[in-house]
């Protein structure tokens, strides 16, 4: 795990950078498409890049802060830090006061009982380079705005979708790299290591999870092995993006197939593999937040292919 990449005079966080780099990708991929077929505006997609990235993280981190499970965590960090999990000194060691908390840059506040420093924070719930993105929140700001953006500017809505289509799933590639090398969005527990589990070192998120509930001992340098479902969605997002990517964007036969056809994939996609995650991210009648948003959307895909597929069946044929 390397949740950050250290340069010796600046850190990034892995995700964020995966996330910024993967993004620049696909929407220079998704760019020299426009440039290439013609039809759309190359310097007014790039506007629209830039509208969707924020709209993306905006959407992102307000589901997570609402439905994910954190928002006690985030209120605590401002009214009262002490009951939001803390940090230990290097090496283990446990605080003696907040002055030792100070030195080591690991906050202004020293936990009296479990000797745990940390830090008051009343704006952490708005600093989204620190993790927790949902990406269907993205999804859901991210579309009425670049419908939106793309009518306002006269360009063809369906038409900038499909490109949306294949160059979401390769982000999405990246992102969840991010999440994997962070130790976030981890999975179960597996029976046995020939399940093709994998452990997190030390003080990862899961190795904290399982510490918390009891799994682990302090003394434990890993986590139990765990479902790698952060790799497990990479692939399946690789394999969406190869598909539509080098298959159907050369044979779509009306413009949106790839957007709908992307839609419905990895809502399916999504919607398994929340089975085999085990981190905090909601429940709902016994599914995620995920699972619930990915059922409609699945539906709405579903509808509006068979609508557009119809309607350029009738084109055609007249």
């Amino acid at each position: 795990m390397f949740p950050t990449f250290d340069l010796g005079f600046i850190e990034f966080p892995a995700y964020f950078t995966f996330l910024m780099v993967g993004y620049t990708f696909v929407v220079l991929l998704a760019h020299r498409d426009v440039l290439r077929r013609g039809g759309v505006d190359g310097n007014r997609f790039l506007d629209l890049g830039l509208v969707m990235i924020i709209a993306g993280i905006v959407g992102a981190r307000v589901l997570h802060v609402a439905a994910d499970g954190y928002w006690e965590d985030y209120k605590n960090l401002c009214v009262a830090p002490l009951l939001v999990k803390g940090e230990a000194l290097p090496g283990g060691v446990r605080c003696k006061d907040d002055g030792d908390c100070v030195e080591a840059e690991k906050g202004d506040l020293c936990h009296p009982e479990k000797g745990t420093c940390h830090a008051k924070d009343c704006f952490r719930a708005f600093k989204f380079w620190y993790g927790g993105l949902v990406y269907y929140g993205g999804l859901a700001l991210a579309i009425p705005l670049g419908i939106w953006f793309v009518r306002r500017f006269g360009m063809p809505v369906w038409k900038v979708g499909d490109l949306a289509g294949y160059a979401i799933p390769l982000g999405l590639v990246f992102g969840r790299m991010g999440c994997f090398l962070s130790g976030c969005c981890w999975g179960q527990v597996c029976p046995t290591p020939a399940h093709g589990g994998l452990s997190f070192p030390r003080g990862s998120p899961v190795w904290d999870h399982h510490l918390t509930e009891g799994l682990i001992n302090r003394a434990a340098t890993e986590s139990l092995p765990v479902y790698p479902t952060q790799l497990w969605e990479a692939i399946g997002c690789m394999a969406i993006f190869l598909y539509l990517y080098f298959w159907r964007r050369t044979r779509a036969r009306f413009d949106g197939q790839l957007f709908f056809t992307f839609l419905m994939q990895y809502a399916v996609l999504r919607f398994v593999i929340e089975f085999w995650r085990a981190d905090p991210r909601g429940d709902l009648l016994g599914l995620s937040t995920s699972q619930l948003i990915g059922i409609p959307l699945f539906a709405y895909g579903a509808f509006m292919y068979w609508r557009h597929r119809g309607l350029a069946a009738t084109a055609r044929g007249n």
